[in-house]
C-alpha cells in the first residue's frame, strides 16, 4: 500500500533538522512551568489507570523522560528514524518506536493515556477523524488524552526549518473543531487552555485539550 505523502514529507523534513530540534528543544519544559503543571495533571488521571503512556510525536523524547521521570509507564513513537535514534541514545532506558499515529501499531486498549505535542499539526483535514478514532481504539476505557497545537485556522507551507530546508504543511487548527473531532470520536473533553506565544520564542496562540475515554460507554 502505498503512504501517503503528507506523511513522506513530514518524516523527511524531521530527518533532515533531527539534530538541530533535539538541541532547540532540550531542556525547554524548565522554561515552560503552565506545561509541567499540565503534565502533573495528566500524570495524576494517568496513574489511576494503571496503564502506559504514549507519547505520540515524541521527536528527541524529552517529554517521554519527563513523563516518566512523573511515575509514569512512558515510552515514545516518533515517524521519523532520525528523531527516534537520537530519543534511544539520549534515554538509553526508554523505550522508542518508529511509527505513524495514522496506524498505531499497537492492540486495542493497551495505553492508560496519550500525549501529542504539537504533533498533529501535519495531518490534513480528513485524515484527523482516522486518527483520533486510532487514538480512541488504543485507550483504555478511563484513559486519558493531552493534545497541544498551535491555535488558529491556517495552512501554511513550511520551506525551512531551523536553517534547513524542508517542503511540509503545517496547520494552526481552531480549538472548538479539535473539540469537536475528539467527541465524535468517542472523547469526552474534561479541560481546554488556550495561552498567548512565550514572547521572543513563539508566534501563534498554544491550545491545550485534555480528553477522557469514558469507561464502560459512560460520559461521566
Amino acid at each position: 500500500m502505498t503512504e501517503p505523502s503528507f506523511l513522506c514529507a513530514t518524516r523527511a523534513a524531521y530527518d533532515s533538522i533531527a539534530a538541530d530540534y533535539a538541541e532547540r528543544f532540550r531542556g525547554e519544559l524548565a522554561g515552560k512551568p503552565l506545561d509541567r503543571a499540565l503534565f502533573s495533571a495528566f500524570a495524576e488521571l494517568v496513574r489511576a489507570a494503571a496503564g502506559p503512556v504514549a507519547d505520540i510525536g515524541c521527536g528527541p523524547g524529552h517529554v517521554t523522560a519527563h513523563l516518566h521521570s512523573l511515575g509514569l509507564n512512558a515510552f515514545g513513537i516518533d515517524l521519523s528514524p532520525e528523531m527516534v535514534a537520537l530519543a534511544r541514545r539520549s534515554y538509553p532506558g526508554l523505550r522508542f518506536d518508529q511509527g505513524s499515529m495514522t496506524g498505531l501499531d499497537l492492540p486495542d486498549g493497551a495505553l492508560g493515556g496519550i500525549v501529542a505535542m504539537y504533533s498533529i499539526i501535519h495531518i490534513p483535514p480528513e485524515r484527523r477523524p482516522q486518527v483520533f478514532a486510532e487514538f480512541h481504539r488504543a485507550i483504555a476505557s478511563g484513559g486519558h488524552l493531552i493534545l497541544a497545537f498551535q491555535a488558529g485556522d491556517e495552512r501554511r507551507h513550511v520551506t525551512q526549518a531551523l536553517g534547513h530546508p524542508v517542503s511540509v504543511d503545517a496547520y494552526l487548527l481552531p480549538p472548538d473543531h479539535v473539540a469537536d473531532l475528539l467527541g465524535r470520536a468517542g472523547f469526552v473533553v474534561c479541560a481546554r487552555l488556550l495561552r498567548e506565544p512565550y514572547e521572543g520564542i513563539e508566534t501563534d496562540q498554544r491550545a491545550y485539550l485534555l480528553a477522557r475515554k469514558p469507561a464502560d460507554g459512560s460520559q461521566l
